[in-house]
């Protein structure tokens, strides 16, 4: 089986440098990020800049937003952690995770999520640990707790499950933690890559989860947690076909789907239950970064997704048959 996508539009006002982070929001706007230091809103439709932050003097390195596409949660180089409003533009939280204040255990952060049950956010990176912070603007960034992985390599990437209650953490050593935010325990250690792991993504039923790898692979990892508490099997299946490093990864809304975008100029689309890629587009760089359209699709149509690349553009992808 194949699919066909083809390219809808570019972005009218592209970064100056690559896109670093992107996300298609259920409002049906995008928000993407860049190297440039810069934030963008995007009307999907005709690829106009709804609102821009002014650039960053660094820049923009993680990216999330929260359920409703009402808020942003934005990470840069140095790791200043901001909250923005998308309905004002106005940034409502922010949090200098690099200056360390008294006793607070907090690290500069690298990796940033958002919990979808709304108050808190993850943070990783240099420790290896996962530390969790206030999304409440009036206490913005306070240290909650922290999720220790138990290994002091540096946390590439961080992700909640959809249903808020896991927050899962790659690793530059190939390692994936899946930690439990009620108990605050490790409940898995996934030892899937070689090489770091650059981007994570969980189905929309929290049962599944993809990781990205400088490795070149993209592995499928079975998440589901019993009652008795008993953790998934891990790693079920591995999609190689990519000849460098896979920098991002999404599954799609209905959960059959999973996107790639590579450092070797390509996005791949894959089909779960085939265990197979069914789709392949050149790009005219690197992909960091991809995003499905998580509002269901035409029927028939396998759906549309947007990504960025390291010209800049933000590009929109739709299904072959899709409006």
């Amino acid at each position: 089986m194949s699919l066909a996508f083809l390219h809808a539009h570019d972005s009218a006002e592209p970064h100056n440098d690559s896109v670093w982070g992107i996300k298609w929001m259920t409002s049906d706007a995008v928000v993407s990020i860049s190297a440039d230091g810069t934030l963008k809103h995007w009307n999907s439709t005709s690829g106009q800049v709804s609102h821009a932050l002014p650039p960053h003097t660094l820049g923009l390195v993680s990216l999330d937003t929260d359920p409703a596409g009402k808020q942003a949660l934005y990470n840069t180089l140095e790791g200043l952690t901001c909250l923005l409003d998308l309905d004002s533009g106005s940034v409502i939280g922010r949090y200098e995770s690099y200056a360390r204040t008294g006793n607070d255990p907090a690290e500069p952060a690298w990796s940033v999520s958002l919990n979808p049950k709304g108050g808190t956010y993850a943070a990783t990176g240099g420790s290896g640990n996962v530390s969790i912070h206030s999304a409440e603007s009036a206490t913005f960034g306070e240290h909650r707790s922290t999720l220790p992985s138990g290994r002091s390599k540096f946390g590439m990437y961080c992700k909640h499950s959809p249903d808020g209650t896991r927050v899962a953490m790659s690793s530059e050593a190939g390692q994936i933690y899946i930690f439990d935010l009620q108990s605050e325990k490790l409940l898995s250690t996934y030892v899937s890559h070689a090489m770091a792991i650059r981007s994570l993504a969980w189905s929309p039923d929290s049962q599944l989860l993809t990781s990205a790898s400088e490795d070149k692979r993209l592995t499928l990892h079975d998440v589901r947690s019993s009652p008795s508490g008993k953790p998934g099997s891990g790693a079920v299946a591995t999609f190689t076909g990519h000849s460098s490093w896979v920098l991002s990864t999404d599954i799609s809304p209905d959960g059959r789907l999973v996107l790639s975008g590579s450092s070797d100029k390509t996005i791949k689309v894959w089909d779960i239950a085939a265990r197979a890629a069914v789709s392949t587009i050149q790009e005219t760089g690197e992909v960091w970064s991809v995003s499905w359209r998580p509002l269901p699709p035409q029927h028939g149509s396998p759906g549309a997704f947007v990504s960025g690349s390291d010209d800049g553009a933000v590009r929109w992808w739709r299904g072959a048959g899709a409006g």
